[in-house]
């Protein structure tokens, strides 16, 4: 008999979590050796339990899914990398597998279709929910800068110009220069427009 496939799941919510373990538990073939609440536990506990798949969620603490998904490439080369996530946007599944991650599910996805995800990324196939892939497709890469996209990204929180500058450490014309460019690029019809076209394609994914 072959030794089952060793896990590691990673997800900020303790409910999830634990669900994720408890269903593919059932599956003869698999068998949870790690569950971590923090992207930055990910490498750490790798490298202790040795798993042969890693599940990351997209938006945790510490570090985000898909940094934790490089760093776990660098760190633990043989293990494969399965991206788990709610948030089943474009952008995301673009810099998971720009990352080095083997495949890309929503968590809506069966538990019998999630197992067989992981036997086949196990296994070297690369596993894209179908319907993100096209939409990936259609939608591109982000066309915002780097620094239209932290600017964006700080101005999830609100705040006036001034405070954006403050914290970025730019002039207020500057910031005023990238959030415009956002605007147009999103064609957005203000900034927290922007915000809101950029958070759904998936383009704000960071600290």
């Amino acid at each position: 008999m072959t030794e089952p496939i060793r896990l590691l799941l990673a997800d900020d919510q303790a409910l999830v979590r634990g669900a994720l373990a408890a269903l593919l538990s059932l599956e003869p073939d698999l068998t949870v050796v790690a569950e971590v609440g923090r992207g930055d536990e990910v490498v750490p506990e790798a490298l202790r339990t040795r798993p042969d798949v890693a599940l990351l969620d997209v938006e945790m603490p510490g570090l985000d899914g898909v940094a934790a998904a490089a760093a776990l490439r660098a760190a633990l080369p043989g293990c494969r990398v399965l991206v788990v996530t709610t948030f089943g946007r474009p952008g995301y599944l673009r810099r998971a597998m720009e990352a080095g991650a083997n495949g890309f599910v929503v968590k809506d996805t069966p538990a019998r279709q999630l197992a067989d995800a992981v036997r086949r990324v196990h296994a070297g196939l690369r596993v894209v929910d179908p319907s993100l892939a096209a939409e990936t497709l259609a939608t591109g890469p982000s066309p915002l800068t780097d620094r239209e996209t932290e600017v964006l990204r700080t101005a999830r929180g609100g705040g006036t110009v001034a405070d954006l500058a403050a914290t970025l450490h730019l002039s207020e014309g500057t910031v005023r220069n990238h959030l415009s460019a956002a605007i147009g690029k999103t064609g957005a019809r203000n900034r927290a427009d922007a915000v809101r076209v950029a958070e759904e394609n998936g383009w704000l994914l960071g600290d």
